[in-house]
């Protein structure tokens, strides 16, 4: 699927529009922009992280895998941040693996270039810290909603986190890899889409869902949604270093 911006740029990813100026220009001519079509790893659980992905209009899931390949999703990543945070906090690799949930570009950067701006630039060490603060705070809240919370209430959830990191209200994705990523199973999500189509919170067919009345999906959502967005919110509202 191609991207949703056919005119893609560093600057529609937060983080890399965030960094001081003299580290955009060291950085900026060594981005990769790529394709990041629906289902693609970009990288599996135990292998070293040779490059770290800015999505811009993608959405990239975390997901934890077990040995009898049950999975569940334990974070997104979008326009607001970056795929491959063990890199710079020193592990280098993950037990998660990293694919793609929402079709569209990023841009690829070699590890070991990144890391060396982190050691090198306090101003972005701390925005990558504060960045990864926040995404902790979701990992935490996933693993609150998905022990409490029904899967009606999950669906709304992943749903407003979908919507948060996309350009539209448009998502492609069938119930069986939403059932994946909640780590539940596909009748349980086909129960709770059927009951949001019935409300007039959303319009689904044949792998694609449409979000016709945000307000109503927050409402039926539990506190999770609004707990991670007011984190993720206050601790990536920094102005621009400008350095």
């Amino acid at each position: 699927m191609p991207s949703r911006n056919n005119l893609s740029t560093p600057m529609q990813n937060q983080l890399l529009a965030a960094l001081p100026n003299d580290v955009q220009q060291r950085l900026f001519p060594h981005l990769e922009l790529v394709s990041l079509p629906l289902g693609k790893v970009l990288y599996e659980s135990g292998s070293r992280l040779r490059h770290v992905y800015f999505p811009t209009d993608a959405i990239v899931s975390l997901l934890y895998v077990m040995q009898n390949g049950a999975s569940a999703e334990i974070s997104v990543v979008g326009n607001e941040g970056i795929v491959g945070i063990a890199v710079f906090m020193g592990g280098d690799s993950t037990p998660s693996r990293a694919i793609v949930q929402s079709a569209g570009s990023g841009y690829r950067l070699l590890s070991a270039l990144f890391k060396e701006e982190f050691t090198r630039d306090a101003d972005t060490r701390l925005l990558m810290l504060r960045y990864t603060q926040a995404l902790i705070t979701q990992m935490a809240q996933t693993a609150v909603c998905n022990r409490h919370h029904t899967v009606d209430q999950q669906l709304c959830r992943w749903l407003l986190l979908s919507l948060d990191r996309l350009s539209d209200n448009n998502l492609t994705m069938t119930q069986e890899l939403i059932a994946n990523m909640l780590g539940v199973r596909r009748e349980g999500v086909t129960i709770a889409a059927h009951k949001l189509q019935q409300l007039g919170v959303i319009e689904y067919h044949r792998g694609h869902i449409t979000v016709l009345d945000r307000s109503r999906l927050e409402q039926l959502s539990c506190e999770c949604y609004a707990v991670v967005k007011k984190e993720t919110d206050r601790l990536q509202s920094f102005p621009h270093s400008g350095k």
